[in-house]
């Protein structure tokens, strides 16, 4: 129900607000400015879009999650929607979501709606939580899953 309420208000304060600039500077004018505000969001987007993907790219290689980049690339990607999306109050939005202090505010609060529970594990990134770490059966399935079991060993072909 929030979504449909957010997909109804937003366009319609959009349109007020784009209706009301466009009495004041004239259509051509509002249109060029919304056209250079989406090129220069995508443009610095793109930069800082490539600093946290290098930065997760360097925790992965050393065996750490990136969360907290994840959760950043996240907020870029909703500026970049943001950003593309026609319009003053959702351009405003997205631009501050580029500026690092804001992004780095917001960050903890998306850690906290995904609540990550992954843990590195022989390598590769495995789902459990911190419970699941400290019991004994960590390494059995769940009853009623599917998750085969993996039985590590060498082979040769005879024919």
């Amino acid at each position: 129900m929030p979504f449909l309420v957010l997909f109804i208000v937003v366009p319609l304060l959009e349109l007020a607000v784009l209706i009301k600039i466009g009495g004041y500077i004239g259509v051509t004018w509002t249109l060029v400015i919304i056209f250079v505000t989406a090129i220069i969001g995508v443009n610095i987007l793109k930069k800082q879009g490539m600093g946290v993907l290098m930065r997760a790219s360097q925790k992965m290689q050393e065996g750490t999650l990136p969360a907290r980049e994840l959760a950043e690339g996240f907020l870029l990607a909703l500026s970049g929607a943001l950003l593309l999306t026609p319009g003053f109050l959702t351009d405003a939005v997205g631009f501050a979501l580029l500026a690092p202090v804001v992004r780095l505010a917001l960050v903890g609060h998306v850690l906290k709606l995904i609540k990550p529970r992954v843990v590195v594990a022989g390598g590769g990134f495995a789902t459990r939580s911190a419970a699941e770490q400290s019991s004994p059966f960590a390494d059995r399935p769940e009853p009623g899953s599917h998750r085969p079991e993996v039985i590590e060993g060498e082979y040769r072909r005879e024919d």
